[in-house]
């Protein structure tokens, strides 16, 4: 990626208020499940309804808003889901100081967050596309991605120790102000946006809820794309889940040494987005595209060896490393892959089913494997989840389906390569 590469003052606004909104994230990582366990005094079974019921109902709540967003200036909904998040996540720290918080009250901001979360990238997909060239696009995505994994490295470390000096409550004040700061960076940015134009009628109608899952299932790259990355990301993340019980209680890793466990390797991150131009530009990006997306699946099998002490640490975050430099590299092509596919009027709507699948599938697997490791035991259970990674990379598109065009749905536009915005709950989660 060429540093002189420049996008323009506008893209520099957008990138600056998501690097704010990630960072903030980052430090609040892991806040909820604290507050419930040392404030709340939670049990297992509400500390995991936080992940999982949280995200499958604001997933739930997100679907009816990618069609009506499709239709209305993407800016205003940007800065109002930031003004949205920033004013859910401080009910917390007020609640908190009031001695009136409850975990009803935890769950109800974390299903806020999470439908709010998949607007944004929706919506930011769909603004972009106003402020770059299409042969910016990959530059813009490599950014935006080692973004994300600075963030990763920088930001659990300082929200660790923020919460052993102040409580966890703290990282969520600050997690609040990020998307506070990233509604003002928007606000910022000026700039005339066209209205997009209505289809028909002004009022949404039912079968607009399906249409974005109906466009994916409808193009044969889309679609293996969709398969992938929704089998890719929930089984990764269902890892992690059992990597926390595994770690932090049977082989008695340290938290500090669970954390630099899966800090460290970001790095790997770092340096696989800035790798993802010259390689497309040398191999092409179909071929990027599926080796990486080979590659990344064959790392979380080796996990099923992990033992205690310094060995086990070096194992994990050698795995970590690995994984993290795959995913370095095939998610801001894929992410243009996919979105170079994507009719301009169905930005938005696309954009929100993918998200939503991906969350919800990410939930349903995170509780199915939990079920697992408490009947199998967690080593079984990350085998079993890594034998089936092996399989992912056959539902990567096929070079004969990617050079043909997309099929043309009723009504679709004309096609423009955009780029999304917003922070996963892990970056090796890209959706």
């Amino acid at each position: 990626m060429r540093s002189g590469h420049r996008l323009g003052r506008q893209f520099g606004w957008l990138w600056g208020a998501y690097g704010t909104s990630a960072l903030g994230t980052w430090l609040a990582f892991g806040a909820f499940p604290l507050i419930a366990i040392q404030v709340l005094h939670a049990g297992p079974a509400e500390v995991a309804a936080l992940s999982s019921v949280g995200a499958l109902a604001g997933a739930a709540v997100a679907v009816p808003l990618g069609p009506w967003v499709e239709f209305r200036r993407k800016r205003p909904v940007l800065i109002t889901v930031d003004l949205v998040r920033f004013a859910a996540l401080l009910t917390i720290p007020i609640a908190f100081a009031l001695g009136v918080l409850s975990f009803v009250q935890l769950l109800l901001v974390s299903v806020v967050v999470a439908a709010a979360d998949i607007t944004f990238r929706a919506a930011s997909g769909a603004y972009l596309k106003t402020l770059l060239r299409a042969e910016d696009l990959l530059v813009a995505n490599a950014r935006f991605e080692s973004t994300a994994w600075t963030t990763t490295i920088i930001g659990p470390p300082l929200g660790g120790a923020a919460v052993g000096l102040l409580g966890p409550v703290a990282t969520v004040v600050a997690d609040a102000v990020s998307y506070l700061l990233s509604a003002l960076g928007i606000s910022a940015m000026g700039g005339r946006e066209p209205r997009p134009e209505r289809r028909e009628a002004a009022r949404m109608r039912a079968g607009d809820l399906l249409d974005g899952w109906r466009y994916i299932l409808a193009d044969a790259t889309l679609r293996a794309l969709f398969f992938n990355t929704a089998l890719f990301n929930g089984l990764v993340m269902a890892i992690d889940a059992l990597l926390a019980v595994l770690m932090l209680g049977r082989l008695g890793f340290a938290p500090w040494q669970y954390g630099l466990a899966f800090a460290a390797p970001a790095i790997g991150g770092l340096l696989g987005a800035r790798l993802a131009r010259p390689l497309v530009t040398r191999f092409g990006q179909h071929r990027v595209l599926v080796v990486t997306g080979t590659l990344r699946a064959l790392w979380p099998l080796g996990l099923v060896f992990l033992g205690p002490g310094t060995g086990g640490l070096l194992l994990v975050m050698g795995v970590e490393l690995g994984l993290i430099f795959c995913c370095g590299v095939f998610n801001p092509v894929y992410a243009t892959y996919r979105l170079e596919r994507t009719a301009t009027g169905r930005i938005t709507r696309t954009l929100s089913a993918w998200s939503v699948t991906t969350k919800a599938s990410t939930a349903l697997l995170t509780a199915v494997w939990g079920v697992l490791g408490g009947l199998l035991g967690p080593h079984t259970a990350i085998g079993l989840a890594g034998v089936l990674l092996l399989a992912t990379p056959l539902l990567l598109p096929r070079r004969g389906a990617a050079h043909r065009g997309s099929p043309a749905p009723i009504r679709t536009r004309p096609r423009r390569a955009i780029r999304v915005s917003g922070a996963p709950s892990s970056p090796k989660e890209r959706t």
